[in-house]
């Protein structure tokens, strides 16, 4: 039994030609053929199991000692498809006398995977009992099936409690009983599978990550019952090979089952298990081994870090609760949150590429090759949120993340996770994460230089204004002058006007405020500051940006008219920086109007909520308009109509409204004159704090 699981034995080889000394002294009769069957070698243990010696069969066609009878008329498809076959057959000796022989046949290719000839080897069975030739055909056919050598030792517990329900008169039915049968699987470890079984059903896991682990985690859900039923009879009956078909999605046709026990020298509880039948995938196995390599090279060298996940315990979870009635899984899992944290340990990770270990400072792959916890411990929610689009069967999840590498750093990430549809392998789920941690940084770096790339526009602007603003502030600063020397003309009387003087006081305070609050507009205008969205009334910042200009438009008699929605739309955004941009289009309005020589000069001012949800403020002035051929051009950096400008503020207003997820624009109006207008969402559902700070 031997050969029939993955071990480390070493292949048999030949120097060139085939007539080399090892096979000649081997103890097993070694046969080479051709492709066309031709034998090309024919060593001395062939003499002594035939009777024909090598000069006599060189040459010849390997049919005329007999064809192998034991393994049917897709003998060679097979062997070819699967590299290797393995079985008891009928042959002929010299005098005509069938033989039973025990043979290996295995394919050889060259690099480039065209087949170089068959190598047999075969030794005498002819000894053997029915029953004793009956389970070395069941033996050696295994090694054309996915093989698996397991363990039940563990299991002893819950199969002397089935034996006990047995020898009482119940009824012992697996089909009925998921508890025993998830118990006896998760019970039952690995020992050792062949290549087949890993390919199969390894779930991208290599031979190394399958022993060990309960066999539970890799077999099939279809057929689970139907292995718990085998191994609980065998494991009671050493003796029995019991063997049944099962009905099995996957890579093989009409599988079949057997199961039977290892017997000594082997220890107690070592049972062999094969699962045969035809192929569904028709590639040689050269092909499908250089697939897989060409698959594996293509996930180690992609550039972004790759996990590959088995999830169908989730998935097998997921369809129980859509059975007992859940719809609403993200409300379940709220009041369930245990269910998330054993999915976190039992949805395993079974491979990732080199990226992935780079990304997550890790040593080896070795390291990552566990439960998907650790990808989940620095983003609190983030687990529940990937079960609740797999439990509502999305294709793709996608969210900006961060991640704890193993050395404790914190790492901001792109998070994705594609899931398996039918009828991909429902234990192939991709997770893949791309470090974005200096791309946040240059977002960040970006806006401090946009930052700073406004507040140099409003120092501008403020210096443009000088004179307007001035005069803001001149207004209340005269007026409380005249009011105090009123007040102490009335308190130097001689019969002082106390309620006067009262009045008089009243209006010095309120005046006082309001050059106050002139000044603190002023200096929040001037200074810097980290832009902070809030909840604001647009007409409400409209009417406070008209405070810094409304005495230059007055002094300049241009007749200034507003209409603002009564609906009173509201937008979130940066009161300072929206403020900016309406005072840069008013002052562009104002240079406009002086320079046309209009005799009416004119500005308009609208706000007004749209259909499409969001809201618009323009503003139309009379003026010369802008050239068609610069129409295109306004908004972009350092260019000027004007012959003193220096191009930066349409260039900051566009660079704020698309940063509020608007859009700016201008145009010249049909009967002359300009339109510059901007829009800014309406927010849906907006939540505040207490400051009205927009989270």
């Amino acid at each position: 039994m031997t050969n029939l699981v993955r071990r480390a034995a070493p292949q048999s080889t030949f120097t060139s030609p085939y007539g080399g000394e090892l096979a000649d002294f081997a103890s097993e009769s070694v046969i080479v053929s051709d492709g066309n069957g031709i034998i090309q070698y024919w060593n001395g243990a062939s003499e002594s199991l035939y009777g024909w010696p090598a000069m006599a069969m060189v040459g010849r066609h390997l049919d005329e000692i007999g064809l192998p009878q034991s393994s049917g008329g897709d003998h060679f498809n097979t062997l070819l498809r699967e590299g290797r076959w393995e079985g008891v057959i009928r042959r002929r000796n010299l005098t005509g006398t069938e033989i039973t022989v025990a043979v290996r046949q295995i394919v050889r290719r060259d690099s480039a995977g065209s087949l170089v000839d068959v190598v047999e080897f075969g030794r005498n069975a002819g000894a053997l009992s029915r029953a004793e030739y009956l389970r070395m055909d069941a033996e050696l056919q295994g090694s054309l099936a996915a093989c698996w050598e397991l363990d039940v030792s563990p299991a002893r517990p819950l199969l002397d409690a089935i034996a006990e329900v047995r020898r009482d008169g119940g009824v012992v039915d697996f089909g009925r009983r998921p508890d025993w049968v998830d118990g006896l699987l998760a019970a039952t470890n690995i020992l050792a599978v062949n290549d087949r079984a890993v390919r199969m059903f390894g779930a991208h896991a290599r031979y190394e990550q399958m022993i060990g682990h309960p066999v539970g985690a890799f077999w099939p859900a279809e057929s689970r019952a139907v292995l718990a039923a085998l191994l609980e009879s065998v494991a009671t009956d050493h003796s029995r090979l019991e063997t049944s078909r099962v009905v099995m999605s996957g890579a093989i046709r009409d599988p079949t089952i057997r199961v039977w026990h290892a017997g000594e020298p082997m220890p107690p509880g070592t049972i062999f298990v094969t699962l045969s039948g035809v192929a569904e995938d028709e590639r040689t196995s050269w092909e499908l081994q250089a697939s897989e390599e060409r698959y594996q090279k293509l996930i180690q060298y992609l550039p972004t870090a790759l996990w590959q996940v088995d999830s169908r315990s989730a998935g097998e979870a997921f369809d129980q609760l859509k059975a007992n009635g859940v719809t609403d899984i993200a409300a379940y899992l709220e009041q369930n949150p245990e269910l998330v944290e054993h999915a976190k340990d039992v949805v395993r990770v079974t491979d990732v590429n080199r990226d992935a270990v780079s990304l997550f400072r890790a040593a080896n792959q070795a390291d990552m090759i566990k439960p998907v916890r650790y990808i989940f411990a620095a983003a609190p929610g983030l687990a529940e949120r990937v079960m609740v689009a797999h439990f509502e069967g999305r294709r793709n999840f996608i969210e900006q993340t961060r991640i704890r590498a193993f050395d404790g750093s914190i790492i901001d990430v792109l998070f994705t996770v594609t899931y398996p549809v039918p009828p991909e392998q429902l234990d192939n789920t991709f997770i893949t994460m791309l470090d974005i941690s200096e791309r946040l940084s240059a977002e960040q770096q970006l806006r401090k230089l946009q930052a700073d790339f406004s507040h140099a526009g409003r120092i501008a602007t403020l210096g443009e204004l000088a004179t307007s603003i001035a005069h803001e502030v001149n207004q209340p600063l005269a007026a409380i002058v005249t009011n105090g020397e009123t007040s102490l003309r009335w308190l130097a009387r001689p019969d002082p006007n106390i309620e006067k003087v009262n009045q008089l006081t009243s209006r010095i305070v309120s005046n006082a405020r309001r050059a106050s609050e002139i000044i603190h507009r002023i200096r929040g205008m001037a200074a810097k500051h980290e832009p902070e969205k809030r909840l604001l009334d647009l007409n409400e910042a409209a009417e406070e940006a008209l405070l810094f200009i409304r005495h230059d438009i007055d002094s300049k008699s241009i007749a200034l008219s507003t209409a603002f929605d009564v609906r009173r739309p509201q937008v979130v955004g940066d009161r300072i920086q929206l403020q900016q941009v309406i005072i840069n289009l008013l002052v562009n309005s104002v240079q406009a109007v002086v320079q046309s020589g209009q005799p009416v000069r004119r500005i308009d001012i609208q706000t007004r909520l749209e259909n499409d949800g969001s809201v618009a403020f323009s503003v139309f002035d009379n003026g010369p308009g802008v050239p068609e051929t610069d129409l295109e051009r306004v908004f972009d950096s350092f260019f000027s109509t004007k012959d003193a400008g220096i191009g930066i503020g349409l260039a900051i207003c566009h660079s704020i409204i698309t940063a509020h997820a608007g859009s700016i624009s201008g145009a010249n109006r049909p009967n002359g004159g300009a339109h510059f207008r901007f829009t800014l969402p309406v927010p849906a559902s907006v939540g505040s704090s207490p400051d009205g700070s927009i989270h």
